[in-house]
């Protein structure tokens, strides 16, 4: 083949190349023949996929993917950042190219753009060098002459910020921003940076900065890739297609032109079929299909291969065929990084007797596997054997964090609803400067009622928490001192500690009660697991190990398995049931909806279709005679696995042997059915499934009542679901909805006013004939909205449009495009939410977002969208919504009633209640007996103080000079605020010294602040004063608290009254206070407070 290709303008082809073949045999050759070859796959993941062959059978370094740099093609004309870089990164490449290979992988769509010329990609390039003179001021004036727009934080490609001798730049070729750090005119040093911490992650003694290629000037000359990487060796898997895909791309741009010169523009930047084949005059041409008519094979070669055959997990199957193969001389080897899957396959054939089966298992991954009859060898691909999608990863991805996002979100703005633990909700008006005793020190505004103005000093920032709460209505607004959000608070408080007291006392009487125990996994149970469509994820692993545990031991399970939407709680529950029938005991699942109740009923029949159990569901669609049999039927204990809505708890229902009890988003049950529940519960093994997630701090309440698994990771192997945000365009909504429908599939349409439905329905007719559409929205009568979505899950109509009632658990495997319009109204969460509807199943899902134009959406809302669009991977929400979903369930899950506190104080203000709770509660001395050792540790944890005042007469704050932006300070300020632990405060620091340069004094100080609030806090101090060479602590204010029975407390008061001279301990004002002579700076105070505090508790593990 090689020297086939290594001649001219010659054609070859490949015959017969089928599947992995062609990417081993291409990366042979590659290797072997050097130079520059790009390969032409026929769409963007074909050419990903390839890309990911080609990086782990070549150097993945010398591998590049080229793009196309806009959203789907630039028919659509909206540009997307990481297409633009990696084009440039691959440029780049082909232009600095010396010696070896580089391989280019690319797709019709990418190939159609046309690329700048190599003379201006030069000029569109700096190079900078550590040590090289150059002053700061003739850097940022290169980068903002080429179009870079400056901005506080850097966190997309042609960006630049600059602060104090620091200059931070996103060039187009990279896909993390660089850190320019200059000492004088010279550059002192060069680092590559993460962009959502902003912290650096690497050194680099030069680095290249290149501004946009896509930016053409008016006299740009643009030239095809073929025409820039002249000389290279092209590949193509379907050369007439990807020419006519050229041909269409060039067409609909054209279209769009609105003059003659204007046609002209756009006809410099898109390639067409004839320019191609010229540019390809000088390059040899590897086809797997001969059909370009203008370039014929000038030779052949032809190879023996054939696909892998399709196994279907059927393992007896492939058992045969291994042992078939090796009695015709061939070898079989099984393809898979994953040790596990491949001890995995060895045990099942042990388990089906084909112990003699042998294979090699290669250490490498391809996406397809083929035979090769020449070789005599069977290449098998683990993936295609377990019937698992196979991801791609692309290197260089522009990574940002969610956590970034969720912090911009999070970010306060002046106007914002804040809540103030001991005043209640107010707007936040920013950050000013106060003038006290001739200092001048930072303190937040917060307007209440009536203009009332309160000032938080920064140093109490942790009592200020930003208003979230679930329904959209703006909060009251209280009046300062007027006693009314006291009350409020209170009557929660109260709520909360009953509730604690109760679920306690339940779970001390559980702990007491036996249940079943049931035998270990047996055959069938392995096959179950084995034959999982994705890979387990560690928390999946850790949640379902967690629950065999908890089934196997004698006490009553009672287990919450809560993860998002997709994360695979449902598997978990499957394996339980499954667990529980291999004993012959049976299984109630209780969903709160009819269509959940069919849902789950087609989960479960899927996955246990070839084993021995029966499965049934009961709701209100079932008619009299079916749910008498179904009743007949589970009282005999013919039915295993029985699914259904609280019909399943009236009385006529009796189970023969029940043994395991699985709940569906429990929050959703009203207060009767959780008392039936309960009834059935107090013996039999309950598993809870909630996709809402669960602020860290309500765990320890419900750790009292249950046992927790997080299933936090999304599974590795689901598809991202593809999310574009555009203008609102008939061209779009068009093409998304007949491409959906052309693969046989149905679609969402989102639309959230209930009076313009008719006319986006009458649109959708207009634009697709052929879509049948189905409208629904919440003032519909329930049973008809239940018909709906029932026709809709049995394929009736093809688009569903309707309002966001549709983020609620429906889960309809066959719809994988929503379009959702307008936008920018919608919160990150319920994108999140809309969005989890499609790519459940094995096929892409597309969420189209469809907004105003830019100019027209306020800033947040771009910033959403593009959050959003970033994160296209399901279930990438767990952090967005641990934050932002308006935490739904969160309440709920301690009672109907405490969903009122949330939507009155927030969710913050709300956990920070309810950890005062808890502190009175144990300074009241709770009994918790009942509780398990670990559990009473967790209540020791949990401090006497819930926060105490630092009173001090030095600046401790962050100067405007080192930090100028308002938003970045109070992020900061909330940060420290929340730290605990000394490597917490290095950290911090180090993170300061990275970003910003030297740290100055006062902000020092301030950290020192922060550590001493710590210790007062751990040592029951509820006010710390450090002022003229004295320390002042005052104790818990309640006289009778336990706290001054304790341990700590005892030993801490032998040593004071030892030294009289320097400490005095006295009442005063009908409280303990102590005064420490000799302090004269807060870093004595934090010292002193800490040899106090071994002092009090001389077990440090303790402390």
């Amino acid at each position: 083949m090689q020297k086939y290709l290594e001649t001219i303008g010659s054609t070859v082809h490949l015959e017969q190349m089928v599947g992995g073949a062609y990417s081993l045999y291409a990366a042979g050759v590659i290797e072997k023949m050097g130079g520059i070859h790009i390969l032409v796959a026929d769409d963007r993941d074909s050419a990903a996929y390839l890309v990911n062959d080609l990086y782990e059978l070549l150097d993945e370094s010398r591998v590049e993917f080229f793009s196309s740099g806009y959203k789907r093609s630039a028919a659509y004309g909206a540009e997307d950042a990481q297409g633009v870089v990696r084009r440039t990164s691959a440029l780049n490449a082909i232009s600095n190219f010396k010696e070896g290979y580089l391989a280019i992988c690319t797709y019709p769509e990418a190939l159609s753009e046309s690329v700048a010329e190599r003379v201006d990609l030069k000029e569109l390039s700096l190079a900078l060098k550590v040590g090289e003179v150059m002053t700061q001021d003739s850097l940022v004036a290169w980068i903002s002459e080429h179009g870079f727009e400056r901005v506080d934080f850097v966190y997309e490609p042609g960006q630049y910020s600059v602060r104090g001798g620091i200059v931070d730049v996103f060039s187009y070729s990279e896909s993390k921003p660089y850190r320019v750090d200059f000492f004088g005119d010279e550059i002192d040093s060069l680092r590559r940076f993460d962009i959502s911490s902003q912290l650096s992650a690497e050194r680099r003694e030069s680095v290249e900065i290149v501004a946009n290629t896509m930016k053409e000037g008016e006299n740009a000359v643009r030239v095809s890739l073929a025409n820039f990487a002249t000389g290279a060796t092209w590949w193509l898997t379907d050369g007439d297609y990807a020419l006519r895909k050229v041909a269409e791309v060039r067409k609909k741009v054209l279209e769009q032109a609105e003059s003659e010169a204007d046609a002209r523009m756009l006809s410099l930047r898109i390639t067409s079929r004839q320019t191609l084949l010229k540019d390809w005059e000088s390059s040899a041409l590897a086809l797997i299909k001969d059909n370009i008519r203008e370039r014929r094979a000038t030779a052949t070669i032809t190879f023996k291969t054939s696909p892998q055959p399709a196994f279907n997990r059927n393992f007896e199957m492939l058992a045969d065929d291994i042992r078939w193969n090796k009695e015709r001389g061939y070898t079989t080897s099984i393809l898979s990084h994953n040790k596990a899957q491949m001890e995995r396959l060895s045990n099942i054939f042990h388990q089906i007797g084909r112990r003699d089966v042998t294979f090699r298992a290669e250490d490498v991954v391809l996406h397809e596997g083929f035979v090769d009859n020449d070789l005599k060898v069977c290449i098998y691909t683990d993936h295609n054997i377990f019937d698992r999608y196979q991801r791609y990863r692309l290197r260089d991805e522009i990574k940002r964090d969610e956590q970034m996002t969720v912090a911009e979100l999070n970010a306060l703005k002046v106007g914002d609803y804040v809540v103030h633990i001991d005043h209640g909700v107010g707007r936040f008006g920013g950050l000013v400067k106060l003038n006290e005793n001739g200092r001048t020190k930072e303190a937040i505004k917060l307007i209440y009622k009536d203009n009332d103005i309160l000032f938080v000093n920064v140093h109490a920032l942790h009592r200020i928490s930003r208003y979230k709460s679930g329904e959209g209505e703006p909060p009251k607004i209280y009046k300062l001192g007027n006693g009314a959000w006291q009350k409020l608070k209170t009557t929660t408080k109260k709520a909360v500690k009953d509730i604690s007291r109760e679920l306690i006392a339940l779970y001390a009487k559980r702990k007491a009660s036996k249940g079943f125990a049931f035998s270990e996994d047996g055959y069938l149970q392995q096959e179950l697991e084995a034959s999982f469509k994705w890979e387990d994820t560690p928390d999946q692993q850790s949640a379902v190990a967690a629950v065999k545990r908890d089934m196997e031991s004698e006490q009553p399970m009672d287990r919450l398995v809560c993860g998002d939407v997709g994360f695979g709680k449902t598997e978990v529950a499957i394996r339980a049931a499954f667990k529980a029938a291999c004993d012959g005991k049976q299984t109630a699942v209780l969903v709160p909806t009819t269509i959940l109740a069919l849902q789950h009923y087609r989960s479960f029949s899927e996955r246990l279709r070839d084993l021995p159990v029966t499965v049934e569901y009961v709701n209100r669609t079932k008619s009299a005679k079916d749910t008498r049999r179904i009743a007949e039927e589970l009282k005999s204990g013919k039915i295993d696995i029985l699914i259904g809505t609280h019909k399943m708890l009236s009385k006529q229902i009796e189970f023969h042997d029940l043994g395991l009890l699985i709940i569906d988003e429990e929050q959703k049950f009203g207060v009767a059915a959780k008392e039936k529940l309960t009834q059935l519960s107090i013996a039999v093994d309950t598993l809870t499934l909630t996709a809402t997630p669960i602020p860290r701090t309500l765990q320890f309440s419900l750790m009292g009542s249950r046992d927790l698994s997080v299933i936090s990771t999304p599974p590795p192997n689901r598809q991202p679901i593809v999310t574009e945000s555009h203008t609102f365009s008939e061209e779009i909504i068009r093409d998304a909805i007949e491409e959906e429908l052309a693969r046989g599939g149905q679609v969402y349409f989102v639309h959230n006013k209930v009076d313009d439905l008719g006319r986006i329905a009458d649109l959708i007719r207009r634009l697709c004939p052929k879509a049948r559409v189905g409208i629904g929205h919440g003032r519909m009568k329930a049973d008809e909205l239940e018909k709906l979505i029932m026709n809709f899950i049995y394929g009736e109509f093809d688009v569903l449009l309707a309002t966001t009632i549709i983020e609620n658990g429906i889960d309809i495997g066959n719809a994988n495009t929503i379009i959702i319009n307008d936008a920018h109204h919608f919160g990150l969460s319920d994108l999140h939410q809309l969005r989890g509807r499609v790519g459940r199943s094995d096929r892409k899902g597309f969420c189209y977002l469809l907004s105003p134009p830019d100019e027209l959406i306020g800033g947040d809302a771009r910033r959403r969208l593009r959050a959003i669009e970033e994160f296209s991977d399901l279930g990438s929400g767990f952090n967005i919504a641990m934050q932002d979903l308006d935490i739904r369930g969160a309440g709920n899950l301690l009672g109907a009633e405490q969903s009122g506190f949330i939507a009155d104080v927030g969710i913050e203000t709300y956990q920070k209640i309810l950890q005062q709770a808890i502190s009175e509660l144990r300074a009241e001395g709770l009994d918790t007996s009942g509780l398990s050792e670990a559990e009473n540790d967790a209540m020791k944890d949990i401090s006497f103080v819930d926060d105490a005042t630092i009173d001090i007469d030095i600046d401790a704050s962050i100067p405007d000079s080192y930090v100028r932006s308002q938003s970045e300070k109070i992020r900061l300020y909330r940060e420290i605020d929340a730290m605990r632990t000394d490597e917490q405060f290095e950290a911090f620091a180090a993170r300061l010294l990275d970003r910003f340069g030297a740290l100055p004094q006062p902000v020092r100080e301030l950290i020192d602040v922060v550590k001493l609030r710590r210790e007062a806090i751990n040592l029951g101090m509820e006010h710390v004063k450090v002022k003229n060479g004295l320390l002042i602590a005052r104790f818990v204010g309640d006289n009778n608290s336990p706290f001054f029975k304790t341990d700590t407390f005892l030993n801490m008061l032998r040593r004071v009254v030892a030294e009289p001279d320097r400490f005095v301990v006295k009442q005063y004002n009908n409280r303990l206070s102590m005064t420490v002579r000799k302090i004269y700076s807060i870093a004595e105070a934090v010292a002193m407070l800490r040899h106090l505090a071994d002092v009090a508790t001389p077990n440090k593990e303790q402390r």
